[in-house]
């Protein structure tokens, strides 16, 4: 029987999910509540996860089969000394940005309150999902919720954000072309998409055309997701143009999430 530690890595996307409704509305009533909702609910999860991290120093790594469908036919999230550690760094500067947040977007964005926290609050569960999930068409599913997020934050300000919101929306929509095909690829050869099924289906099939290409996608798609040179520039507008917590969000979270998410697909 599952503890209760090993039951947060899901309550942790279920409350993000949960508050992002909870503040579109709450924003109807009352603006000034949105803030506070946001770093409440973050605060939460940070308690969560050095909990997590705490229990798979000390216990061993978490596996959390959705549903209760074992793997590969159903979900699995894993947490291991690697997510777990980036999980509480994610949520430590999550918690940061939306602490300044109050009075810049209040500044900046002062009609618009409402549908940043809305936003942030499903980008921090995009990128939660992401470092949490331990099935490869999942992850893509979160990084969708991450990209898609990103997108609408950096267009927040309006007039010239919005040119390089679409540059990154072309970018970031290839990319997530790119790593679909490859999830596709991976799928066609092995007939699983959990990542510990596929570590062990894979090492006899690297000679496979199928999954070299595979690899590649992969590459090239979440090289773009990574801002990793030469595909990097979408960045230097998106970073120039967002609002300055969403910009803080992507040097120091969305592209290290993605970087991780690289590292696991390895």
């Amino acid at each position: 029987m599952l503890s209760v530690v090993e039951h947060l890595p899901v309550l942790i996307i279920a409350l993000s999910l949960l508050s992002a409704f909870t503040i579109l509305i709450a924003g109807w009533l009352n603006k000034k509540s949105c803030s506070f909702i946001s770093f409440a609910t973050i605060l939460v999860q940070l308690v969560m996860a050095v909990f997590i991290l705490y229990h798979v120093r000390t216990v061993g790594t978490i596996h959390y089969w959705l549903g209760g469908w074992a793997p590969p036919w159903g979900i699995e999230y894993v947490v291991d000394a690697l997510n777990a550690y980036i999980l509480v760094i994610l949520l430590s500067l999550a918690l940061i940005c939306v602490m300044y947040s109050k009075r810049s977007i209040e500044h900046e964005l002062p009609r618009q309150i409402v549908p940043f926290y809305t936003l942030y609050q499903l980008l921090i569960t995009g990128l939660c999902g992401i470092t949490l999930t331990g099935d490869i068409f999942n992850m893509y599913v979160f990084i969708e919720i991450t990209s898609l997020s990103s997108y609408a934050l950096i267009a927040s300000r309006g007039k010239i954000a919005l040119k390089a919101s679409f540059t990154y929306l072309v970018l970031g929509s290839i990319g997530a072309c790119f790593f679909l095909l490859g999830i596709g690829f991976l799928y066609s050869v092995t007939g699983s998409l959990n990542m510990h099924d596929l570590s062990l289906l894979l090492p006899p099939l690297y000679g496979n055309r199928v999954v070299q290409a595979a690899f590649g996608f992969f590459i090239v798609g979440l090289s773009i997701k990574m801002a990793l040179f030469p595909l990097h520039t979408w960045l230097p507008d998106a970073h120039s143009f967002a609002p300055s917590e969403i910009s803080a969000m992507l040097s120091g979270i969305i592209i290290e999430v993605s970087t991780y998410a690289f590292i696991r697909v390895c």
